[in-house]
């Protein structure tokens, strides 16, 4: 993996999950393979000690189900307040897509023809879930590792009137003033990073998509070059042959760095700030779950003080219960958002110096290589 996660990690390189070990650096998804309209990941881990391997074929629809178990567990308190690792959009594998659609759908993600990079995406996810304090300790960790059949069949699915009565709460909700200074500041601070980072990614994509077009481009003018040389006898015609073959294995190293380039942009700053991207996210909807805590805690305020005096007592203890909640949300809210803050600026360091570090190495190595056809190249034209 190019971009390493460990800095989103809780210190636990390996986990256990009653009595399953598992080694959190062994899990990677290593291709995803078309079948029909869909496609299907191979899942890898390893348990510790035993070392014992595990490989599973999963669907997205199977992630998907993983996401859904470890948002609805019972009997877990402060869970609303924890940010979930974000799991990638939902990839397309249709014949009919094209490109357009696939970066409307999946962002930088759908850049890679091959999924390559959907595919890290979805390995970060699997460590940050397997690593995560709280969420590491699910039991369908086991069963997403282990059972040949991939659970997703299992999950459930929101009808329309579902998500347009949440899409109404969201707006209803998602402006209520908030009573902790905290979190009314990371509110807006959140709000304006989405907006950032989205821009940040257009423009990416938009430097990325030149850099894809121009190796094509470098490509069929190598091939074109090509069709110009023929047997021809005549000592001008043989000299053009001989600069046209050279020229074309120099544009064939031009082609090749510019895929070189927009690969480790791809690849390393793009796959980190899609994950950085998508954790907002994340966050956005941690903040708005707190807040329809806060709204259930001031409705319940507003009852006690409405309530009979037969029914005070009741009402006191639901206020007191949702105010202990929501002071518990708001607890675990706060580390998650620190920890985000702190590993958000590490995470783009790493990515940025891997990034630097990628890129100067294939400057030099084309550098090199040219600066040697150079002086063939010359060396050729003078012998004529």
């Amino acid at each position: 993996m190019v971009v390493s996660v460990s800095e989103m990690m809780d210190d636990a390189p390996e986990v256990s999950v009653s009595g399953f070990n598992l080694s959190v650096s062994s899990i990677k998804v290593t291709e995803a393979i078309k079948k029909e309209n869909s496609l299907v990941f191979v899942v890898g881990a390893q348990e510790f000690p035993s070392k014992k391997q595990h490989f599973v074929d999963r669907k997205f629809e199977d992630f998907e189900w993983l996401q859904q178990c470890l948002l609805m567990p019972d009997g877990i308190p402060g869970l609303q307040g924890i940010i979930f690792p974000p799991l990638p959009a939902k990839p397309c594998a249709f014949q009919s897509n094209t490109q357009e659609k696939m970066i409307k759908q999946l962002g930088l993600l759908g850049l890679d023809d091959d999924w390559k990079t959907y595919c890290m995406a979805l390995e970060m996810y699997l460590q940050l879930v397997v690593s995560h304090t709280t969420l590491g300790k699910n039991q369908v960790l086991r069963s997403f590792f282990t059972q040949t059949q991939g659970p997703g069949g299992q999950a459930g699915r929101k009808g329309i009137l579902n998500r347009l009565s949440q899409a109404l709460e969201e707006i209803k909700k998602e402006n209520h003033q908030d009573v902790d200074e905290f979190f009314r500041n990371e509110r807006a601070s959140n709000s304006s990073l989405v907006r950032l980072t989205k821009a940040t990614t257009e423009r990416l994509i938009a430097v990325v998509r030149t850099q894809q077009n121009i190796a094509l481009a470098c490509g069929h003018f190598s091939t074109t070059l090509h069709l110009g040389v023929g047997p021809d006898e005549d000592p001008a015609a043989k000299t053009f042959s001989k600069l046209s073959l050279k020229l074309s294995e120099i544009i064939i190293i031009v082609k090749k760095n510019f895929e070189c380039v927009a690969e480790n942009n791809l690849n390393i700053l793009g796959l980190g700030l899609d994950l950085v991207s998508r954790y907002e996210e994340s966050e956005k909807e941690m903040l708005f779950r707190r807040t329809c805590k806060l709204v259930e805690l001031e409705q319940n305020s507003k009852n006690l003080e409405k309530a009979k005096p037969a029914k005070k007592a009741n009402m006191e203890e639901i206020k007191k219960a949702s105010e202990k909640e929501f002071r518990h949300i708001s607890d675990i809210a706060r580390l998650e958002i620190q920890k985000l803050h702190r590993v958000r600026v590490e995470v783009f360091q790493q990515c940025l110096t891997s990034w630097c570090e990628k890129q100067l190495h294939a400057a030099r190595e084309t550098s090199s290589i040219l600066s040697q056809h150079l002086c063939a190249f010359k060396q050729l034209d003078s012998t004529e």
